[in-house]
């Protein structure tokens, strides 16, 4: 969301002061690049997130094989990569919903039970099912922080779930209400969780090019395929343009030969307008809506 503070303002004055200059189409947005990456005596310049995750996505699964099973084929290639693809999406996914819920109870969903909607109704079933987490979640060798899993009955009869983390003397509890298990978040958690549970066998391993590694579980294998693909390579990310060299602004966001614009439209600039006034404006309730609304989908903010 770089910069799309000073956009919305931009955008707000020339709406309100010289609306023909949109309605003519003379308003452009440019598109400069978030990052700039390098690897040996060459570099280039990504658009942003998606795009740099994909580059090192193609990095990750070029010549490598993944063996899940020593005694069966390998995944390589668009099989390796449509995985690994599904693999980091529910990730990102999952951090941006950790804001809500605690991480790795998000991360352990990926290896527990599918809870239906049938499922959490049944109080004893849900019970075994939140001490298979509880087990779960305490296995990874942390001292320094605890779970437990409570399921019981509510007032009004249904089951509920509450995970308490306890960290360093201090302990929090979140309640995992039924309606998560019914939303396409946790959808996409089970659908990936039906496809690992029971992928890796005994002796599983991971290997490009020249390099192997022996892998305990999914995510091991990932995270080691995406550092494969990093070596080498730095990247610079932007927080403006005024981190360029004027020779970098030139070829990124100015010469006409390179630039990428986005025309601005009338609804374009009628939006801008919009979460001004919503954000400038004397009235409280709407700015405190929109911050709540808003707020969790915040990447990258600097303070």
């Amino acid at each position: 969301m770089d910069g799309s503070h000073i956009r919305t303002l931009l955008l707000t004055f020339f709406y309100r002061q010289m609306p023909v200059l949109i309605e003519r189409g003379h308003i452009y947005i440019a598109q400069p690049p978030l990052y700039k990456m390098k690897k040996g005596k060459s570099e280039w310049y990504v658009k942003d997130d998606a795009e740099l995750r994909s580059m090192l996505l193609k990095s990750a699964v070029e010549n490598a094989e993944l063996h899940p099973d020593p005694n069966q084929p390998p995944l390589t290639g668009v099989a390796l990569e449509a995985l690994q693809r599904r693999w980091l999406d529910v990730n990102e996914m999952i951090k941006r919903s950790a804001r809500r819920y605690d991480q790795r109870v998000l991360e352990q969903l990926l290896y527990m039970p599918e809870v239906a909607a049938a499922d959490h109704d049944n109080l004893e079933w849900l019970q075994r099912w939140g001490s298979e987490l509880e087990t779960q979640l305490n296995a990874a060798d942390d001292v320094a922080r605890k779970y437990r899993v409570r399921v019981f009955a509510g007032d009004d009869g249904q089951p509920k779930l509450i995970v308490a983390r306890t960290e360093h003397g201090t302990t929090t509890e979140k309640y995992i209400h039924r309606e998560f298990f019914e939303s396409m978040e946790y959808r996409r958690i089970a659908e990936l969780g039906k496809t690992l549970i029971g992928l890796i066998k005994p002796g599983a391993y991971v290997r490009k090019d020249n390099e192997r590694q022996e892998m305990s579980g999914f995510k091991q294998a990932m995270n080691w395929l995406m550092e494969q693909a990093r070596k080498g390579q730095s990247v610079q990310r932007y927080k403006g343009l005024g981190e360029m060299n004027p020779e970098q602004l030139w070829d990124t966001t100015i010469n006409p030969q390179t630039r990428r614009l986005i025309q601005v439209r009338i609804e374009d600039a009628q939006a801008a307008n919009d979460i001004f006034s919503t954000l400038m404006g004397d009235q409280v309730e709407p700015r405190r809506e929109f911050i709540e609304k808003n707020a969790l989908a915040v990447v990258n903010l600097d303070i």
